[in-house]
């Protein structure tokens, strides 16, 4: 059986597990990539597990994007799975980021 894959989210629909040394990260993401599910891989050798999330459409505002979100993220360096690109976490915050070659929004 297939998974079925969830409606857009909207305003303050995720919930994000964030404080002390874990914080959480939000990569913004071409529409291409809608429905599929992207590992984070820690890097420097870090004992932690590869996590994954789907890339959603998330309603903000008056637009639309599509995102990855990983809503509990230990501090530390990261790669997405197919990006070329390193993301670093931050304790108790969100990292908020788009992915590279992306054109801004707007």
């Amino acid at each position: 059986m297939a998974e079925q894959q969830l409606p857009p989210s909207t305003t303050a629909s995720v919930v994000l597990d964030i404080g002390g040394e874990v914080g959480a990260l939000v990569v913004e993401l071409p529409r291409e990539l809608l429905g599929r599910e992207l590992d984070l891989f820690p890097l420097g050798g870090a004992d932690l597990p590869v996590v994954h999330t789907e890339v959603r459409e998330r309603r903000v505002g008056d637009g639309v994007v599509y995102a990855a979100v990983y809503p509990t993220v230990p501090a530390g360096s990261y790669l997405v799975e197919g990006l070329d690109q390193v993301f670093v976490v931050q304790g108790g915050r969100v990292t908020e980021s788009r992915a590279a070659g992306m054109e801004p929004m707007g």
